[in-house]
């Protein structure tokens, strides 16, 4: 019998021991041992049925996840368990976390004050037209990243539970998914959810910069959209793609090969 800070452990071995019975000569997985999975599933759930916070990547828990997107017919197997775990660890972790339509209409309302912004530049004097139109290009930007999520993830069946601040370790808020849906959908489909957010972002500052040459903003301000642009794009090849929506995007285009 396994007892108290062993479990999580003996969890991690027996995935690990059910990996070893899945491989294959070129290293891939194509057989995930359903016990090794299980096995993790059970851990997680043993852990949440106390007061404490798991250790979902010491359980073995994301591995477990990763074996299922491989198999496709487990998914429905597994699919609510898996969003059981996900949700309950979130919600011990996140304190910040509101309903998903709240944060849709709060994000929505600061992008149509955004391009009301873009609208009330084309009537006001330098400087401040092109103090007008950098705030309303970071309104923007801002706003977009999450709705472009929520967009795309809802249009390939991708459901979200939560509207989230998960201080301090990210400011900017997000939209927690709904992980038995995002099981249920493409890997492409999931990627492109991913990715959606990234996109809309990198687009914001070069759609802007157009309009504010045509209503006649100073060069300062062409620079500073052009800055913006072009520091986003750094911050996603030097950061994203290791640890953040490139990387989730890459992670899942694999799985559609």
């Amino acid at each position: 019998m396994v007892e108290g800070g062993l479990r999580p452990a003996w969890a991690a071995v027996e995935f690990g021991f059910g990996l070893l019975r899945s491989e294959v000569g070129d290293g891939r997985l194509t057989g995930v041992d359903e016990g090794a999975i299980e096995a993790s599933l059970a851990a997680a759930e043993r852990e949440l049925s106390t007061a404490g916070m798991p250790d979902l990547r010491t359980l073995g828990f994301w591995r477990a996840v990763a074996a299922v997107k491989r198999r496709p017919e487990l998914v429905d197997r597994y699919a609510r368990r898996i969003a059981t775990i996900d949700r309950t660890v979130f919600r011990r972790r996140v304190r910040l976390a509101f309903p998903v339509a709240l944060g849709v209409v709060l994000l929505d309302l600061g992008l149509f004050g955004g391009l009301l912004l873009l609208v009330v530049a084309t009537v006001v004097d330098h400087p401040l037209r092109e103090i007008i139109v950098i705030v309303a290009a970071g309104a923007i930007d801002v706003t977009t990243h999450g709705l472009a999520h929520v967009a795309v993830g809802t249009f390939v069946g991708i459901d979200f539970t939560d509207w989230f601040f998960d201080l301090p370790k990210r400011p900017q808020p997000g939209f927690k998914i709904d992980y038995a849906s995002y099981l249920r959908a493409s890997p492409r489909q999931r990627a492109w959810m991913h990715a959606a957010g990234a996109v809309a972002t990198k687009l914001v500052p070069f759609l802007v910069m157009p309009y504010a040459l045509a209503i006649g903003a100073e060069t300062w301000a062409i620079l500073a959209l052009l800055a913006l642009g072009v520091v986003q794009i750094l911050f996603d090849l030097l950061y994203s793609v290791r640890a953040s929506d490139w990387k989730k995007f890459r992670r899942e285009m694999r799985l559609a090969r």
